[in-house]
């Protein structure tokens, strides 16, 4: 791989990016209760001992970069009405990165602000696109900057359609030119800091040739397809999950693909392969492995199998 190349995995502190409190139906049932289908909770779902042993087991697998989702795991100094019952104080949090940082891993923390995963900003997720809340994202932002000193930082900004939250409570979708007010706020919050801005590229799915004129190339994309069909006979719903990574590379963006062991095994090989064949190198930025799952002992098969299989990528 070339120098710089980012082998990563995302991994949860906090959790609540799903359903409201209190809400217990989540998505429709299945069988491994996955966290996304799953209400949100009043106190954290995370394991640092577990945590520690899965950092301590990343470099042998070849990863070198943790993309850290923030939500509600931490107490944010400038927003403390935010923390919930086991939230990492600041003491912890620098526990926690040092760790990540004494064994070589690049951190790109993540804060999604997509309306559809915004569950931890509680109140706030109820004021979308208000003042009130462009100052809490602005403080967010800086602080989580001034703390992990990254060179990027997650906004997520995926799902936010109405299928996605068809069985919410509680129903935010901003679109057409408020999506793309918010967002270019949140770039420039981030870029006020001197670090980069990346997002979910799911804007793209839908609508192409308008993300491709109005996203600036300063964002890193971060397309995501967890199947492991990628030409030939498609269906309707993959097609348009595949496109944008082949779209974005010939718009210029830089790309830093999303695989997951979700539903298969083979995915993140095949997508690194796919990738590498569409993406020119010098945009190809890296590729993330996802499962989507909390860290606990629950889950620990999957985190662990998650590594294990990135390192099949050269």
């Amino acid at each position: 791989m070339k120098k710089g190349f980012m082998k990563g995995m995302l991994i949860h502190l906090g959790t609540n990016l799903w359903f409201e409190v209190g809400n217990d139906r989540g998505n429709d049932p299945d069988e491994e209760g996955k966290v996304w289908k799953s209400a949100a909770s009043k106190s954290m779902r995370f394991d640092r001992r577990l945590f520690d042993e899965l950092i301590d087991f990343l470099p042998s697998c070849g990863i070198n970069t943790v993309v850290l989702d923030l939500a509600d795991g931490i107490v944010y100094e400038s927003h403390p009405e935010l923390a919930i019952d086991g939230s990492l104080t600041r003491e912890e949090l620098l526990g926690l990165i040092g760790n990540l940082r004494a064994k070589g891993l690049k951190i790109i923390p993540k804060l999604n602000f997509s309306t559809c995963h915004d569950e931890w900003m509680k109140d706030y997720s109820k004021m979308v696109s208000t003042e009130i809340y462009y100052k809490v994202c602005r403080d967010l932002i800086d602080e989580v900057c001034a703390v992990f000193q990254p060179e990027i930082l997650h906004l997520g900004m995926d799902e936010e359609v109405y299928e996605n939250q068809a069985r919410y409570d509680y129903v935010v979708i901003r679109q057409n030119e408020l999506w793309w007010h918010d967002l270019y706020y949140l770039i420039d919050c981030v870029e006020k800091n001197g670090v980069r801005a990346c997002i979910w590229s799911d804007y793209a799915r839908h609508r192409p040739q308008e993300f491709v004129e109005k996203c600036p190339k300063s964002v890193l994309q971060c397309p995501w397809y967890y199947f492991n069909e990628f030409e030939g006979e498609l269906s309707e719903a993959n097609k348009i999950r595949v496109e944008p990574f082949k779209i974005l590379a010939a718009a210029g963006f830089d790309i830093l693909c999303g695989a997951s062991n979700e539903y298969t095994q083979e995915n993140a090989y095949l997508l690194h392969e796919f990738s590498k064949k569409y993406i020119p190198a010098t945009q190809y930025c890296g590729i993330i492995q996802t499962t989507w799952a909390e860290t606990t002992e629950r889950w620990r098969k999957e985190l662990f199998n998650g590594a294990e299989l990135m390192k099949a990528l050269d």
